[in-house]
């Protein structure tokens, strides 16, 4: 793609190959994390060289990393472009690591993320709306309304209810739980417990199902071209879609991920402590938890109402 390149490196002057996909191969390589992250950020690397191949950019600058943001910037929402941009800064710097390339983004930021949620949750009357559209007697109908269940009580994530298998369903205490594979983790180390309702729900599911394997993914597809297999984090969420609009709540703000915020909000508003939410959603991070009392306290601030009322 490029000719050899002069790298300046501190004092150092050494000729070095150009910044080829063959050295976005090697830095893919030296990568230690997970194979999903491996994937992204490859897919996000490949996204920059091609930026620089369309602009016959052989020497990228800082200029050229920020032209790459900015043109991010007019496309992706900010958390992409702040992906883009971490996959870009971690590459540099192991080009630079290596006496390859210097790292000419040191210091270029991605994009400003609002700390705010981007998706609504539903209140209580609204769940029970989406639940009544999951009161089928098939399989999957029971399949769909333990989903929902598990996912509106315990805040689960897409990836954790695709990664359960039936045998992760134990005990903790006096409860039945599920012992799950949390965002980041490599290991079945956390566990949310079931309520009563909810594992009366799984338990009619599995029944119906028949499978007796431990090992045995905890929800299949019941799709003709999967029937059986894992279910995957795509179809968990347009499940929750398709019922959600059943339930007539169609909305770009709300999907899968809104049963998760609407977990911790349901949680708040019925007298849990901060600590305790923190824990069902098994935050590292306290503030993360902070989001969703912020917005509470501010839903429930009625100042535009006292204004109004000493105005009119």
């Amino acid at each position: 793609m490029a000719s050899e390149l002069t790298v300046t490196s501190g004092n150092a002057v050494a000729q070095a190959a150009a910044i080829t996909d063959e050295l976005a191969r090697k830095f893919i390589g030296f990568i230690d994390a997970s194979p999903q992250s491996v994937a992204t950020y490859k897919a996000s690397i490949r996204r920059m060289l091609e930026f620089f191949r369309t602009r016959n950019i052989t020497r990228p600058t800082r200029a050229d990393i920020l032209q790459y943001r900015d043109a991010l910037k007019a496309q992706y929402k900010p958390a992409s472009v702040a992906l883009h941009m971490t996959a870009a800064r971690l590459f540099f710097r192991w080009t630079a690591q290596e006496g390859l390339y210097p790292n000419v983004s040191d210091h270029v930021k991605g994009a400003k993320l609002d700390r705010g949620h981007k998706k609504d949750y539903l209140t209580s009357g609204q769940v029970k709306a989406v639940f009544s559209t999951a009161e089928g007697t098939d399989t999957a109908s029971k399949r769909d309304k333990a989903i929902l269940a598990i996912m509106v009580t315990a805040g689960l994530r897409c990836i954790e209810i695709c990664r359960a298998n039936i045998e992760d369903v134990r005990t903790a205490g006096d409860s039945a739980a599920l012992y799950i594979q949390g965002k980041g983790h490599t290991e079945r180390t956390d566990y949310i417990k079931l309520a009563a309702p909810v594992e009366k729900a799984l338990r009619e599911y599995l029944s119906d199902r028949g499978e007796t394997d431990g090992k045995a993914p905890l929800f299949v597809s019941d799709s003709n071209n999967s029937r059986g297999e894992r279910i995957t984090t795509r179809s968990v969420s347009r499940l929750v879609k398709n019922h959600m609009r059943a339930a007539g709540y169609d909305s770009e703000r709300l999907t899968a991920h809104s049963l998760r915020h609407t977990a911790a909000t349901l949680n708040l508003l019925n007298g849990a402590t901060l600590e305790e939410t923190r824990q069902l959603l098994r935050h590292t991070n306290l503030n993360t938890t902070l989001i969703y009392s912020h917005a509470l306290e501010r839903a429930a601030n009625n100042s535009e109402a006292r204004i109004a009322a000493a105005v009119f």
